[in-house]
């Protein structure tokens, strides 16, 4: 069993030259290489029944979460986790509009096309677990209390409606928190995913979830990474200047 767990994050796999954006042939590889070295994919809330229970992880697991809600990842990423038999939580941003039809798509992030709900229902009959994400994907930590508690109580209240399951989990839009967003959180949810880059410990704050962006593994040799005894420490690694940036920010 594991102390330790990563919960990776993407959100658009397509080749355009962006920050969000994880090329599909590297998708399809670095799961093909995860799937050969013995990994699987668990939830989200399997992570968190975990932590709850302060109980070791599986072994040779990681937890796959996708923010947002393109489209791309129903074209290229669902038919890989299919084809390796693995979870994934999606993090969806909803908008106003409460209809549901199985052809209304969420709303547009971007000039990228957003899943619709005829394809998140697919996946969710597949195993694949949905989380909320907001309504309008607004930094939470610039609303008032009450404007913060609508976007995150609402998007969840839309996407249960929506799929006639309840929704456990949350990602903050842009990974920011603050006191009062993650007390209203903690009572709508088991847990909730931060920006903070690091990996899931069994003491882990349920909500203010380490993940790793694969941002920080958007090549070959990096990705060669995840399965050695390596990977924790180019984790952090990577945060040291992370925390620099953010520590003269606040300064």
């Amino acid at each position: 069993m594991a102390t330790y767990l990563p919960i990776v994050t993407f959100h658009a796999i397509d080749d355009r030259p962006a920050v969000i954006s994880f090329s599909p042939g590297l998708f399809e590889r670095s799961m093909a290489q995860l799937h050969k070295c013995g990994y699987r994919a668990v939830s989200l809330v399997e992570v968190i029944k975990c932590v709850q229970l302060s109980i070791p992880f599986p072994e040779r697991a990681l937890a796959i979460t996708f923010d947002d809600g393109y489209q791309s990842v129903y074209q290229q990423a669902f038919p890989v986790l299919q084809r390796y038999g693995f979870s994934a939580t999606i993090f969806l941003t909803v908008g106003k509009d409460r209809s549901a039809k199985a052809s209304d798509r969420l709303p547009h992030m971007g000039e990228r096309s957003m899943l619709s709900w005829g394809e998140i229902r697919e996946m969710q009959q597949c195993g694949i677990e949905f989380g909320a994400h907001t309504i309008t994907h607004p930094d939470l930590t610039r609303l008032s209390p009450k404007l913060a508690e609508n976007e995150i109580c609402d998007s969840k209240a839309i996407i249960e409606n929506a799929l006639s399951a309840p929704v456990a989990s949350f990602a903050y839009p842009y990974g920011r928190y603050d006191d009062c967003c993650r007390e209203i959180v903690s009572h709508h949810f088991l847990g909730a995913c931060s920006d903070r880059l690091g990996l899931v410990g069994t003491n882990a704050d349920l909500y203010a979830m380490e993940r790793v962006d694969t941002y920080y593994l958007r090549s070959e040799k990096l990705l060669s990474l995840m399965p050695s005894v390596l990977f924790p420490l180019y984790v952090k690694a990577r945060n040291i200047p992370r925390r620099i940036r953010r520590a003269v920010r606040v300064a």
